[in-house]
């Protein structure tokens, strides 16, 4: 199989393309390094049926170029992060769905299936857990830059549809919850690099809010799985489901976690949302995910338990402070 990676030097990205070309896969990636890196596809690089195209996903004729002869076509690209996309809304927006519009156009010109990543975050503001992907969104005011992302990957997931039912395009979104694992930086507000680095430095480990609102983080391994077994399944054309685990935890209780898993004596010191994004910022109490429909599709359910997840952040993290 032929494969099209978007944002293929990114942390998912890369992982993703060494998984296909373990198994004989040809992967193309396009990234434009913005917050991917070519360090992550060192392994990736020294393989024959492997290339990457530097330039961005919303450049038409690169997509249409890389694309050529592929299979399927893996759309990560997009913009990352809550400090970015607090702090860069436009971009945000724009990143995220005029690529998307990029990729979809060029694949309906040849009927190549599309793997459409998206998030969590756009259950927004819901409340009923764990989210199930036929419920309904929830998301904050237009005024809240916060959910522009949600909103932007909400648009996403509409127009692959769009694309399904007016060109007959074979389409799968996977929503992605809090995926974690080695070669992901904390640099745009990922929580568990960022506690991580924070741990082994001897540095405060910043808990924005509360820290009661809970989470469920997925390694990355196990995210990357799902990815290939959702392109490999035939039912999974048109439908919509969600990749992570539903193992449960509080931010505090992580902070707590990783420090004594990196035996820190790092403080845990709290700061408000407003000081650590901006005024009126909105977050979400629980994020939980319902699996059942990945596992009856594909029989796969994510199961790397969090013990390990920290344990592969932390060993990552220290080999990042020693380069």
């Amino acid at each position: 199989m032929n494969v099209l990676i978007t944002g293929g030097a990114g942390f998912i990205g890369s992982h993703l393309a060494d998984r296909l070309l373990a198994r004989g896969d040809a992967v193309v990636a396009v990234d434009d390094l913005s917050t991917g890196s070519l360090e992550n596809l060192t392994a990736a690089r020294a393989q024959p049926r492997f290339s990457v195209r530097v330039g961005s996903a919303d450049d038409p004729r690169l997509v249409a170029e890389a694309l050529a002869g592929c299979d399927v076509a893996v759309h990560l690209a997009a913009a990352v992060g809550v400090r970015l996309i607090v702090e860069r809304p436009v971009r945000t927006i724009e990143t995220n769905v005029r690529a998307t519009e990029v990729v979809l156009a060029a694949a309906a010109k040849r009927s190549t299936k599309v793997l459409l990543a998206s998030t969590s975050e756009v259950y927004g503001k819901g409340s009923r857990v764990p989210f199930h992907e036929d419920d309904d969104l929830t998301l904050g005011a237009t005024v809240k830059s916060r959910w522009a992302y949600a909103c932007s990957k909400a648009l996403d997931e509409w127009l692959a549809f769009a694309y399904a039912s007016e060109r007959r395009l074979p389409v799968v979104v996977a929503r992605l919850f809090n995926t974690v694992g080695p070669r992901q930086t904390g640099r745009y507000g990922m929580v568990l690099p960022t506690f991580a680095r924070q741990a082994l430095r001897g540095e405060p480990i910043t808990v924005h809010g509360s820290g009661r609102q809970s989470r469920c983080f997925g390694h990355v391994a196990d995210a990357v799985e799902a990815l290939v077994r959702l392109i490999d399944a035939p039912a999974a054309v048109g439908r919509v489901f969600n990749v992570g685990s539903d193992e449960e935890t509080t931010i505090d209780d992580l902070a707590q976690r990783v420090k004594e898993a990196a035996q820190s004596d790092s403080p845990i010191v709290h700061v408000p949302y407003d000081e650590a994004y901006a005024a009126g910022f909105e977050d979400m109490a629980r994020r939980v995910p319902d699996v059942r429909r990945l596992e009856e599709c594909t029989g796969f359910r994510p199961r790397i338990a969090l013990a390990r997840m920290i344990e592969d952040v932390l060993q990552d993290q220290r080999a990042r402070l020693v380069n």
